[in-house]
């Protein structure tokens, strides 16, 4: 049985947890040998995959993704996802122009201008338009659709079993693995390692958590997701959009260890993260 768990994150509704798992095997071993550890073998590793629940079902003489541009950028949610990413590009990188006061506001023209000015972003270098903005729609369908999230939540769940000692979540996989990891009392995983999460944004994500962040004295305070033992790392490239709060502590309590890495203009990338030796450390400390 898998003593590591890995979970993807958004765009990756074309592959599989076989392709996946071939994809982060390596990297993780990479990451393990820069800390010195031993390297994983196949069957220590399972892919918990549920990109499949975002791809459109097949019609023939369609092809890829739905034709999505601009006006598809829902009102509400996917507008301000983007206009964030586009503030967080802007601080990152001088090429991108960043906004101005006037186009903070949900607007067609604003997301037309975010969406131009990201294409231009090292960040988002090769990314097609449509492929952005079907980003915007898997995070906000996670965070919305009560079904959808539940057949992701239950992919995850079912692949932490009694032998797992570790999960690494990326992207919006950090998502559904903490969720999943909340909704199992009990769980015996010991590190929970997060890479260029989301988990920390305020309102958009850290605020439609389920269990949600609990309000006590001061600021919302989200819950644990495990026992008192588990050491959670957090580790985020300062490059990189997606991560827009590098620090979780202020959320989650300063037992998460968080870390900044440089993965160069694969800022986003999981194998970048994965081949970092932080993430080796982080991981092998679960394993011992």
């Amino acid at each position: 049985m898998a003593r590591v768990v890995a979970v993807h994150g958004i765009g990756k509704q074309t592959l599989g947890e076989d392709t996946l798992r071939k994809e982060w095997l390596p990297a993780l071993n990479d990451g393990l040998a820069r800390a010195g550890a031993d390297r994983l073998a196949e069957p220590d590793v399972a892919m918990a995959f549920y990109g499949d629940l975002f791809r459109t079902q097949g019609e023939f003489l369609a092809v890829g993704d739905p034709p999505y541009t601009a006006a598809d950028v829902a009102e509400g949610f996917e507008q301000e996802l983007l206009l964030a990413w586009w503030s967080a590009a802007a601080a990152s990188d001088p090429a991108v122009v960043p906004p101005g006061a006037d186009t903070l506001v949900s607007t067609p023209r604003s997301v037309q201008a975010a969406l131009r000015a990201l294409s231009g972003a090292r960040f988002f270098a090769g990314v097609a338009l449509r492929a952005m903005v079907f980003d915007l729609k898997q995070v906000h369908g996670y965070l919305t659709d009560p079904d959808l999230r539940a057949q992701a939540l239950a992919r995850v769940a079912d692949q932490i079993r009694e032998d797992t000692r570790v999960v690494v979540a990326h992207s919006l996989g950090s998502v559904v693995a903490y969720e999943a990891l909340c909704a199992r009392p009990g769980h015996r995983v010991g590190a929970l390692v997060t890479i260029g999460s989301p988990l920390g944004i305020p309102n958009l994500i850290l605020h439609r958590l389920q269990p949600p962040p609990l309000a006590l004295d001061g600021p919302p305070r989200a819950v644990w997701p495990g026992h008192a033992g588990l050491v959670w790392t957090n580790l985020a490239d300062d490059g990189d959009v997606v991560a827009l709060v590098k620090d979780l502590r202020p959320a989650f309590g300063e037992e998460v260890r968080c870390a900044i890495l440089h993965n160069g203009a694969r800022a986003h990338d999981a194998t970048a993260y994965l081949t970092d030796a932080l993430c080796g450390q982080a991981i092998m400390d679960g394993l011992v």
